[in-house]
């Protein structure tokens, strides 16, 4: 028996979101402030109510209008209170069919998930509105506007000081053939409600407990003030929960008498100035007794509570060190190692306190970690993830551990696949823009075709992409791209240094395996890549006969061989690059991109932008005409033509020998050879740029456009009206 899914309704940002769960281990991951702590504390709210309290803050935002907007006075108004749901859905199997007998829906049940709804509820709606009124009456001081009390200002702000008085969790049982495929409740269906509310504690704590591995661990080198705890600390606690204690034989009990002994003679005689001072100041008195320093040594908490954690020094030759060898305490040794150690003590001792409970135990043991790669390193992350199960198996098939990890460590996912990820995406647009959706990563491996699936696991793997994590993401062409986007973000679109951009480099012939994927997660998603102009393919010739006659015509210059790289301006040219061609804006022919508007690059649901060379108004020797580069690198040479064939510019490897003799379509064919060259060092001319602390020059339009845009996604209340103007020619 295990959890398979849980479901929420109106908490924090998780308006209505369905999370299905893995039967071993599970990982949340989403940018900050996307949910995944809120789909963990919701669990502690509900299932430890007498400890953890909701607060009104806890509503979605959207019901905190709602509840302002209700007219007290209304028939309606009590179906209008908004309700906290928590739905829990378990896969049952046959060892624990007795346990839910009770709940079952009806006598016919045919193995469908087993559900029970908490919801957090008015106790009683009428009664709520009426003290509500009632409060609104007492404060109102004669009708007197001026007199009135501040307090309460509208329904939210009365259930700030009074939600615990006029809420309650409540219990229902769920059918699973009466709810949608998500499981909600479909058409007038109403759960049967558990009427004694101890009742309903009492069924969910039978069939799950949850424990809770905090991110604040509190673990510290000190010994000083505060929270913090060493390691000694709790491992003496889970000594005393759990291990087996020590037998006490009469020597160690002699020893111990000795010891007491021994320290009564030097209490007596430390303190007895201060005993006798007593005594003058008339006290304990005539009739009271003397006091007396003593020493009781307790032979279980001397075990207990002063074993310290020691490391023990290898040997010279590196062998480990033995018990007897030299040590040093657990203050010297870093927070990752001990931070690991603490998380599996607390793991095993959630795990053994469950196991113990054998009259009570319940058969659903779900664990929550909140961000175990605090002070670790990636490798110990890495092996962590992929070994914690281990130490919560059930050698008992009625019983289940499963574990729930909420990261922001992209190698915490390195060995996870995507299988167990749950992605938590924020919707960034219109009046979702307070909302979360659930990705269901498993649902994305099942459906994509196996080698696009396989490369993105790789490549995943082998970037440890924080993909997850972001805000917004950007595909590029290459290392040039790479190295030079954040320099022109600072130049050019500063205010997108306060996202969290990743930028991966996949090149055109690989950006468009990541079409599904950004598209099944909603990311944000900028593309940036080249037009990669070849010439056309003899019409009526296959590229066999085209080659033999290219390798037979040494008149035909290279660069307008077909299926070779040409000029933009060749006419005929066609591109060779497949993210064009497959995915955005699925256009071959180089003069239709590039009289392609903006709308164009974007798709309906405006998720993903492509951006690629455009035309812009090149001068030189006093003559302007709109051209195109090929790459990168060529489009930066004609849009600063004039400073990139300066001498002082020679290091970035553009200049061309007498520029000045060379009218404005030969200095064109002249860059575009130079760039396409084996002598062409691309990632020298990135470094050069970067290294120059003038920036006299201009960044290609086509990927600040780009930029603009995924700026207009993330940043949407931005003014753009101070950034800079750079509209492609014609529009």
């Amino acid at each position: 028996m295990f959890l398979k899914t849980f479901r929420v309704e109106n908490f924090r940002r998780l308006k209505s979101v369905r999370v299905d769960l893995e039967e071993t281990e599970s990982i949340f991951v989403g940018a900050n402030n996307s949910g995944k702590t809120s789909a963990t504390q919701i669990f502690r709210l509900f299932l430890n109510p007498s400890k953890h309290k909701f607060r009104v803050f806890d509503f979605s935002a959207d019901c905190w209008n709602a509840l302002n907007a209700i007219d007290p006075n209304s028939a309606d108004a009590a179906d209008d209170l908004p309700h906290i749901v928590l739905d829990l859905w378990f896969e049952v199997d046959d060892l624990n069919l007795h346990r839910v007998l009770g709940i079952l829906p009806s006598l016919d049940w045919n193995g469908k998930p087993v559900g029970i709804r908490l919801s957090y509820q008015p106790r009683d709606p009428a009664r709520l509105l009426a003290n509500y009124v009632e409060s609104q009456v007492i404060n109102d001081d004669g009708g007197d506007k001026n007199a009135k009390s501040m307090w309460p200002t509208d329904l939210t702000d009365y259930l700030q000081r009074t939600l615990t008085q006029e809420y309650e969790i409540k219990y229902s049982v769920l059918d699973a053939a009466k709810c949608d495929s998500d499981g909600v409740p479909a058409g007038d269906y109403r759960p049967f409600r558990i009427e004694s509310a101890k009742d309903g504690e009492g069924l969910v704590s039978s069939l799950i407990r949850v424990d809770f591995l905090d991110a604040q661990r509190h673990l510290s080198d000190s010994s000083g003030p505060g929270r913090h705890e060493d390691l000694s600390t709790r491992l003496s606690r889970f000594y005393e929960r759990n291990l087996e204690k020590h037998e006490l034989d009469l020597t160690t009990v002699n020893a111990i008498a000795n010891s007491e002994q021994s320290l009564n003679t030097h209490f007596a005689e430390v303190f007895k100035p201060t005993l006798e001072s007593l005594k003058r100041l008339g006290y304990p008195g005539l009739a009271n007794p003397d006091l007396i320093v003593k020493a009781t040594l307790d032979a279980q908490s001397i075990l207990s509570s002063n074993a310290r954690v020691h490391y023990a020094l290898p040997t010279a030759d590196g062998t480990p060190g033995e018990p007897s060898a030299m040590t040093l305490p657990d203050q010297y040794n870093g927070l990752g190692l001990k931070n690991l150690i603490y998380m599996v003590v607390e793991i095993l001792d959630f795990h053994q306190r469950w196991i113990d409970d054998e009259a009570q135990r319940p058969p659903v043991h779900l664990i929550m970690i909140e961000e175990p790669e605090a002070h670790l390193h990636a490798q110990l992350q890495q092996v962590f993830v992929n070994q914690i199960f281990d130490l919560v198996k059930s050698d008992h098939q009625a019983f289940h551990s499963q574990l729930v990890i909420t990261t922001h460590s992209s190698h915490v996912l390195y060995e996870s696949g995507f299988k167990p990820i749950r992605y938590f995406s924020r919707k960034s647009k219109g009046a979702s823009a307070l909302r979360t959706e659930v990705k269901d990563l498993s649902t994305f491996y099942d459906t994509e075709e196996e080698p696009t699936r396989n490369f993105l696991q790789r490549y995943l793997k082998l970037t440890h992409c924080d993909l997850f994590f972001s805000d917004g993401v950007v595909l590029v062409e290459g290392n040039v791209e790479r190295l030079l986007l954040p320099l022109i973000i600072e130049k050019d679109v500063k205010d997108l240094r306060r996202c969290h951009l990743t930028i991966l480099e996949v090149g055109g012939a690989f950006a468009h395996k990541f079409e599904k994927l950004v598209a099944f997660l909603e990311i944000p998603t900028l593309v940036i890549t080249d037009i990669d102009s070849t010439a056309p393919r003899t019409p009526g010739k296959t590229k066999a006969e085209d080659d033999e006659n290219v390798e037979n015509a040494d008149e035909i210059p290279s660069t307008q061989q077909p299926g070779k790289s040409c000029i933009t301006t060749f006419e005929g040219a066609i591109t060779s690059n497949e993210t064009l061609r497959q995915w955005l804006p699925k256009v071959t022919v180089v003069s239709e991109l590039l009289d392609l508007p903006d709308s164009a690059k974007v798709p309906d649901d405006d998720c993903v932008r492509v951006a690629y060379q455009t035309r812009q108004l090149t001068s030189w020797n006093n003559v302007e005409e709109p051209l195109a580069g090929r790459t990168l690198e060529e489009a930066f040479a004609l849009q600063n033509l004039e400073w990139s064939q300066h001498s002082d510019q020679t290091d970035l490897g553009l200049k061309i020998r007498k520029s000045e003799d060379l009218d404005l379509s030969a200095i064109h064919e002249k860059i575009f050879k130079k760039v396409n060259s084996k002598a062409f060092d691309k990632t020298r001319f990135a470094l050069e740029l970067i290294a120059r602390s003038d920036q006299a020059w201009t960044s290609p339009t086509y990927i600040v456009d780009g930029l603009l845009w995924l700026h207009r996604r993330l940043v949407p209340k931005m003014n753009l009206l101070e950034l800079p103007n750079t509209t492609e020619v014609g529009e």
